[in-house]
Order: structure tokens, then sequence, then C-alpha cells
């Protein structure tokens, strides 16, 4: 009708009708404003007919037993889909989950869409796993060195979650990863050189938004030198005002320069920044203050996972939605109590800690993102065309020629890579097999030797209890690592113990990069930053020379080698 103040007309990247949105807002009750704000997890498959455990789940931690309940008991803004809560087992199933959600908040409260979400970085970490398209994640792309390969990849996942119903990705990741004991970020970093991480992360909003998806700069202001994982704990960063600037800031200005829709925060302590204490993600001299005011961000900022540990130390879950908002966010993510939480924004309202006005602003910058993401258009993903768009052969190919400019070779004294695939070579491959971050890909050992195989290698793969007696008679061994620690551990021994069988060894770590650095030097080294499909397979061309070695480290490894290290054949 004519006086419907819900917008209309705004496309993917179109500007949105503010006056339009402002009254939208305007005739929204409390209840369904304070609602906009959360972006809650929900159990189950389907919107309204889960499976008995996922509807218990629900009833358990919501008081309701289905997803589309949860939308219109409290007028959510919006639902983060995880594999863990059974929301992404395939494709076809998350756009009807998306369908139902929509119809859902369509027909309840002001019947505002939904901005459904994901963590979908690629790499470490993914919750949608094949046959979607996986792509290389941060740190193969900053090895890689290509904005254009970065935009592409970030292009490509935003058309696929698209497609989905899904408009809203926890992408990219802006921290500058600068500690190599770094538990929580690593390889989801693009590297340590500030500005090579801001190009990077500027490329990547725009693929995503080209794409019809907010894109997600996280998780300011700067998590990239911490020793401990906010998930469990409280981390605090060290780094001086000047630190800050030069090192952790220059991702987020150039991310806010490229007109990312939102910004996420930390929970760390940054002292240097705000010395009260208080997680980043509770500071207003931070969100405010720094976010809004120093770097000019006007889009939504949302807040880290709220039943992460490192903001519930301080206050309790009812304190941290309320001063979450005085802080200066907008999106308030899954908070361990929804019911909680809810209540405790209402009555801040209530008791005038908060006012209307602050609740308007923070949905008004919500729904602008809804707007500019065609969500008021058409919130609907066609179900029809789900396999015209994801995992199309077009998209795969994608994803396997940007991963071949990602692999490193690190170390190789002897010049035994590339190994002659074309007589055939004996190898054995064992070593680490780290689950597939989407439980869809790998297992990378038995991965990796039926790639080498298929390059022409008699590739033998073997678990690491078998692998040291097997070893003679082959003309190399390629070892998988992840993650090895610092001083004497299982992974450490296996390495040792191939490289005394005199058998050369080929190191392949796939994932951190600093692994070289914790074990026997090796006859041949290489650096993948991810155990997925996409990331082995490039390996097994870099390895045979079916592909020439041209990625270099995005970040040094102490005391082996500097940053922007890498050998070519």
């Amino acid at each position: 009708t004519p006086d419907d103040p819900r917008p209309s007309g705004s496309a993917p990247g179109r500007r949105p009708d503010r006056e339009r949105l402002r009254a939208l807002t305007a005739s929204m009750g409390l209840p369904e404003l304070v609602g906009q704000l959360f972006v809650s997890r929900a159990y189950g498959h389907s919107a309204t007919d889960p499976d008995p455990a996922d509807a218990d789940l629900n009833q358990a931690q919501f008081g309701v037993r289905t997803a589309a309940e949860l939308v219109a008991r409290y007028h959510l803004g919006g639902i983060v889909y995880f594999a863990w809560a059974h929301n992404t087992r395939s494709p076809h199933q998350i756009a009807a989950l998306s369908n139902g959600l929509q119809r859902a908040a369509a027909g309840s409260g002001a019947g505002v869409p939904l901005l459904l979400s994901v963590d979908q970085e690629h790499g470490a970490v993914a919750r949608i796993g094949r046959p979607a398209t996986l792509l290389p994640g941060a740190m193969a792309l900053g090895a890689g060195g290509s904005p254009a390969d970065a935009r592409r990849a970030a292009r490509v996942a935003g058309a696929e979650l698209a497609a989905l119903g899904i408009r809203q990705d926890y992408a990219p990741v802006a921290d500058v990863n600068v500690n190599p004991a770094n538990p929580v970020i690593g390889v989801r970093s693009f590297g340590s050189d500030p500005d090579a991480v801001a190009e990077l992360a500027a490329a990547q909003v725009r693929g995503y938004q080209g794409a019809g998806v907010a894109a997600t700069a996280k998780h300011f202001p700067g998590h990239g030198d911490t020793e401990t994982d906010s998930h469990v704990g409280l981390p605090v960063m060290r780094h001086s005002r000047a630190q800050w600037e030069e090192l952790d800031e220059p991702p987020f200005r150039a991310a806010v320069e490229a007109g990312a829709d939102v910004v996420m925060t930390a929970h760390i302590v940054f002292p240097a920044l705000d010395p009260s204490g208080d997680p980043a993600t509770l500071s207003r001299p931070i969100v405010t203050g720094i976010l809004r005011e120093r770097l000019g961000f006007r889009g939504v900022v949302v807040t880290d996972a709220l039943d992460m540990a490192g903001v519930r130390q301080k206050y309790g879950d009812d304190r941290v939605p309320v001063l979450a908002l005085k802080a200066g966010c907008d999106q308030l993510l899954n908070a361990p109590d929804l019911g909680l939480a809810y209540r405790s924004v209402l009555a801040a309202v209530g008791s005038g800690e908060l006012t209307r006005e602050r609740i308007e602003e923070s949905v008004l910058r919500i729904l602008e993102v809804k707007a500019r993401r065609g969500l008021f258009d058409d919130p609907y993903a066609d179900e029809e065309r789900v396999d015209a768009v994801v995992g199309t052969g077009e998209h795969l190919a994608a994803a396997d020629t940007i991963a071949a400019g990602t692999t490193t070779l690190l170390a190789n004294p002897r010049g035994l890579l590339p190994l002659d695939a074309a007589s055939g070579p004996r190898l054995l491959v064992t070593g680490a097999e780290p689950p597939s971050p989407t439980g869809t890909t790998g297992p990378p050992v038995q991965v990796l030797a039926r790639e080498l195989t298929a390059l022409g290698c008699r590739a033998q793969a073997l678990s690491a209890d078998q692998a040291v007696a097997a070893a003679p008679g082959h003309a190399a061994v390629v070892v998988c690592t992840y993650n090895v620690p610092e001083g004497e551990s299982p992974q450490r021994t296996l390495v040792a113990d191939l490289v005394a069988t005199g058998v050369p060894v080929v190191l392949v770590a796939v994932r951190n990069p600093y692994d070289p650095a914790r074990l026997p030097e090796c006859a041949a080294e290489v650096a993948t930053y991810t155990w997925t499909d996409v990331e082995l397979r490039a390996a097994a061309r870099v390895l045979t020379g079916a592909r020439r070695p041209s990625g270099r480290l995005p970040v040094p490894v102490p005391g082996r080698y500097p940053l922007g290290h890498g050998l070519e054949y």
C-alpha cells in the first residue's frame, strides 16, 4: 500500500530508503524492536518439523519446540546457522530451512525479514560442507597474495550463501596474526603484515557484498596477538596505542573504507585502548570512540557470540547485552540464555538505563543492512535454483585455480621436489588426520595419497603407528603435520623416526606453517595452511611438478623462515 513504511526497490548493494526505514522502526512496538537486536541459534534442520531431539533442545533452552516458534516469540532479527545445531545438512535442506524461517518472520510481529547468518570463513572454519564449494582459507589466500583471488573466492562463497537464503557471513577475519602461539586465530588470519591483510580483507568485503551478502570484518579491535582463546578465557592484548595503530587498525580501516556492512567485536581486554578491564565488546571507548568516531563506521556492530567465556567473566548474562548496547553494539549474537537477555534489555529500557531512541538507532542500522541486501524485496531462496549455483563445476574449478597459487615450498635442499611422477615412484603418506572443519572432506592423509596416485605416483596411505616400519623401500615418505606444539610430542617423534630411516621425508604442514620450526629438518618442507581437499589437491600438484609452487609465507616462521619466503622450481 502507498503508506506501507517498509522499503521497496532496495536491491542488493543499493542505497536503502532511510526515511521509510525510520518510519518502519517508529511503527514497531518495543518488544519487536528489541527482538530485532538478537541473532540466536536454533536447533533443527527444519523451521517447523525438527527431529525430536532438536525439538527437545529448543524446548529446554527457549521454551518452544521449533525455530519458527522461536522467531515468533522473540521477534528475532536473525538466526545463526551451526552444523552442531543440525542446521546445515545439505544445500536443499538449508534453503528450505531459510525459507521456513522467513515465512515465520513474515507472519509474526512487524513482519520484518530475518538476516540469516553463518561462520563460513572457509579453510579452518566452515559450517557448510560439500557439495557446496569449499575454498582456501584466509592464510592460504595470504600466501597466494592476490587481492583478485581473494575477491573471487568471496564472490563465489557469497553467491552460494545467497542461494541458500543466507545474507550475512561472519567473514573476513581482519585480525593480523603476529603471534605464533595464538590459539584461536592463526590460519584464520591473512597473515602478519597489516598492509597485506588490509588489502585482502577489503577485497573480500567487496567480493561478499558484490554477491549480495553482508560481510563482517572481525574481531575488532584486533585478536591477532593473544595467547588465550576467548571461547574459554579472557585474552589481554598488550599492544600500545601506537602498536595498535600500526598493526591492528589498518585492516579494519580498509574494511570500513571498502563499505563493510558489519564489524564484529572481540571479547578481549585491550588496556591501551580502554583501561577499565572491560572486554572490547562492552567498551564504549573502543566501540563508539574508536570504531564509530575514529574510523567513521556507520554500519552494524555485532558482538562476537555472547555464550563465549571471554565476555561472561566480569558481568552476568543479564548485564552483558545491556552493556554491549551501551557500548555501541547493535546485534547481540547467540546469547546463552535468550529469554534472560531479551527481558534484560526490555527492563533496561523500562528503567531508563537504555532509551527507546537508542534501540531504534541500532534497529535502523540493522534494517538498512537488510534493505541493502535485498531482503525487503525478496527474502526467500529460490529452491529450484540451488543446484545451478551451489557447488557448480565453475565454482569448484575456481576454488582449484585459487588454491593452486597458495601452496608454499619452504625447503628443498636436495632437490627432491618435484617428484618424478612419470616414473611412478613408490610413496608412503602418513601423519596427522585432523577432522574436517565441515565433516565432509578428508581425511587428509588418504586424500593426499589419492591425489598423488591420480598424478602418476604409487602412493600408499598408512597410519602413523605403521609408517616407520613400512618406510624402507619407498622413494619418499610424505608426512602431514598439524599444529605441532613446542617440545616433545608424538608428531615430533614420528618425524624424527621417519628421518632416521634414511628415506627422504617430505613434510607437509597442513595447518599452521610454524610446524617446521618445531621439527627435525626434512628433505623438503611444504605449507598448505588448510587440510581440506582443495588445498591438498593443490599440494599434490606442487609435489609432483604438475604446478610450480608460487605461495609466499604470509607470516614469519621464527628461527626458520622470514615473512615472504617461498621457493620455486
